[in-house]
């Protein structure tokens, strides 16, 4: 390990406690969040912290885990000490594991808790019958709000679409199948933004979405990587979208031509046989929805298929290992994938960071979510960085897609400028 290790053995304490009125009141800028459908974890602090590539991260997080002591009474799953990741979209850079100091939870099921982590140098605060919603008592949003922001776009929209039109001649020369290629996008405000508003603004407009925050990374992503409980394992990849029409009849006739277009499914079969590929050594069992279904945001709509299996090891991996497998896949990259992202490096004019890598969780168990990070923002002050991205494939229209990363760019855009 690196970065920053335990100096004396960790202890958690995990005690159950009244669901609290909002989970997020738990969370405090630079902190971590994950957050949906009115369920989720927050954490506050750092227990312990780790900087590591995603190849090595199962096997670390596994060995941080395993480093504490654990009293937790309850042990479903989030309960116990948690750790938040996220990881670049370049499988060589690294990512941050972090271990808070405190982590609050609740679940659709009416269960909340609150774990505490320690060195040991201080009790644990969480005591047996913790039922107090000061627990979760926020440290509260404040400072003055941008009223004022700048845009860069890092080049223009011509520039955008040759680098589309040349992978389009790589494509039509057999090199590939699909690539991904992502733009860039950088507001300037005229005071810092304040995070936790962002992480509420993106929850509170796109409650299907996977809300995420890990110290200054934010994002609402519709896209589930993986989730594990137990044995049982599922993916829901997304591959295929089109811009929510301004009417009723304008909405009908674009999620109808999304979900009859040859193209448009085509590149969502690419996705799921990938995922399907890749899970399928690790299950005794693995299969796919019959056919995709239409998922609806705010702005965009998305083909997308549930794939579950039941993995075959005793123990399973755990979910971080299982993305570790499947990142990335064709809904972020392409296809062939080391030919894809060899393209992506060649004609993108900027470092992804965590666009598009995995962000989630892990308890000690190996239970976890971890989600594709889409509609995200790297947040640091006044500035906050961008990204959207849209599928190339034979047939793609260079403006269209130009259009189709407007439109992704939105949501954070909106959280942003809170509009």
């Amino acid at each position: 390990m690196s970065d920053s290790t335990t100096r004396a053995r960790l202890t958690s304490t995990t005690r159950s406690c009244l669901p609290p009125d909002d989970v997020l009141d738990g969370y405090a800028t630079g902190g971590q969040a994950w957050l949906h459908d009115g369920a989720g974890l927050v954490g506050r602090g750092v227990a312990a912290s780790v900087h590591v590539p995603l190849a090595e991260a199962a096997e670390v997080a596994a060995e941080l885990l395993a480093g504490i002591d654990v009293d937790n009474p309850i042990g479903t799953p989030g309960t116990g000490p948690v750790v938040f990741g996220a990881f670049p979209f370049d499988r060589t850079a690294t990512g941050e594991l972090v271990v808070p100091a405190r982590i609050v939870g609740a679940n659709r099921q009416g269960q909340a808790w609150v774990t505490d982590v320690t060195d040991g140098s201080a009790p644990s605060s969480v005591g047996d019958g913790t039922s107090s919603r000061d627990a979760v008592a926020s440290a509260g949003y404040g400072g003055r709000t941008p009223a004022r922001f700048t845009l860069d776009g890092h080049g223009s929209r011509a520039a955008w679409i040759a680098i589309v039109e040349e992978a389009l001649r790589r494509i039509d020369a057999g090199q590939l199948e699909k690539v991904v290629l992502a733009r860039r996008v950088t507001v300037d405000a005229d005071a810092d933004f304040d995070v936790a508003e962002v992480v509420d603004g993106l929850r509170r407009h796109h409650p299907s979405c996977f809300t995420f925050a890990l110290g200054g990374f934010v994002g609402a992503s519709p896209e589930l990587l993986v989730r594990r409980r137990g044995p049982l394992v599922v993916s829901r990849p997304m591959a295929g979208t089109v811009s929510r029409g301004d009417t009723v009849d304008a909405d009908r006739r674009a999620l109808e031509g999304m979900a009859t277009s040859a193209k448009e499914r085509g590149e969502h079969r690419l996705v799921v046989d990938a995922v399907l590929n890749a899970l399928g050594p690790l299950c005794e069992e693995v299969s796919a929805s019959a056919r995709p279904e239409v998922a609806r945001l705010a702005t965009m709509a998305h083909l997308a298929t549930t794939i579950a299996g039941r993995l075959r090891d005793d123990p399973p991996p755990s979910a971080l290992a299982v993305a570790d497998r499947l990142h990335p896949t064709p809904a972020v990259g392409g296809w062939p994938r080391d030919v894809a992202v060899a393209t992506i490096a060649d004609l993108e004019a900027f470092d992804r960071g965590c666009y598009a890598g995995p962000v989630g969780w892990l308890d000690g168990r190996g239970d976890g979510d971890w989600a594709v990070a889409l509609r995200c923002a790297t947040v640091s002050g006044p500035r906050a960085e961008l990204a959207a991205g849209a599928g190339i494939v034979t047939g793609s229209d260079p403006a269209a897609e130009w259009v189709e990363t407007q439109a992704k760019l939105e949501p954070m855009l909106r959280a942003l400028v809170r509009v």
